[in-house]
């Protein structure tokens, strides 16, 4: 079953009013999300950017999509080499982010990177994804890269970084924190370390 979610209006050519960015933003921070580094190397340079709009999307083929603003050097380097990398960046790693988030700066400076790959995968990443671009699409200002993985691996099991309300953060592990607060009780109780 097909819906149409367009008012009748908008799909006749009427546009509809637009949303403020300002509170499309603050209303998506609400989703939290796990943060990424996409690299890529074209014309013998490395390219690299944090992004958190990373998604699964097929298992027949095994794709994945990222979406990248068009006025990034990254983007263009995807274009031209057509292949890309996703690290997926592990709890604690929040400088990392920030590193590849700035602008004007040799990003890979100081960086550490796996010798086993000919794409820029991040030593210190807890996974990774290995994609050739598959399709691109037009997305407003970003593209929608979907890509082709080629090599995919589990690098260490931490927890990932979190994206929520505009800030880092973490998961956490309900059973862990519960069972830590019990054995502090009993050792409380016992007299233990007192």
């Amino acid at each position: 079953m097909v819906v149409n979610v367009c008012p009748v209006e908008e799909a006749a050519g009427v546009e509809a009013p637009g949303v403020d960015p300002a509170a499309f933003r603050t209303a998506i921070s609400a989703f939290a999300s796990g943060v990424t580094v996409i690299t890529t190397e074209a014309d013998g340079r490395p390219a690299g950017m944090t992004a958190s709009a990373v998604s699964s999307l097929s298992l027949d083929p095994v794709l994945l999509l990222v979406c990248v603003n068009t006025r990034l050097t990254t983007h263009r380097a995807i274009e031209r080499s057509r292949r890309f990398v996703v690290n997926v960046l592990g709890e604690g790693q929040q400088d990392l982010a920030l590193h590849f988030a700035q602008a004007g700066r040799d990003k890979f400076d100081g960086i550490r990177l796996r010798d086993d790959h000919d794409l820029p995968v991040l030593a210190d990443a807890i996974a990774h994804f290995v994609c050739d671009l598959h399709e691109q699409f037009a997305g407003g200002d970003h593209s929608i890269f979907t890509g082709l993985v080629r090599d995919c691996a589990v690098d260490d099991w931490r927890r990932p970084l979190v994206y929520f309300q505009s800030s880092f953060g973490a998961l956490r592990d309900q059973a862990l924190e519960q069972s830590q607060e019990i054995a502090l009780w009993d050792a409380v109780s016992y007299g233990v370390g007192t």
